[in-house]
């Protein structure tokens, strides 16, 4: 094995590790959504159509970041 072959291994490996972590903000983040529609709905269950589709555009928001995360493992360093 040459320098560049080792090198490449290990970026190969500290994009993973980088998305496991890039992946921990948005499923807080999702969570945090949910829980908070659930207690919405709890208190106001009138609102509860309203409330469900805004949770479903900001998990598609908080998703984006885990998109973006991945994104990056794909990037390639000089």
């Amino acid at each position: 094995m040459d320098a560049t072959t080792v090198l490449a291994d290990i970026n190969g490996h500290l994009a993973s590790v980088g998305y496991g972590l890039a992946a921990i903000g948005p499923a807080i983040g999702v969570g945090i959504v949910v829980g908070k529609t659930i207690e919405g709905v709890a208190r106001q269950p009138e609102l509860a159509g309203r409330l469900q589709v805004l949770m479903w555009i900001g998990i598609a928001f908080t998703e984006a970041l885990a998109f973006v995360g991945i994104a990056v493992g794909f990037i390639p360093f000089p």
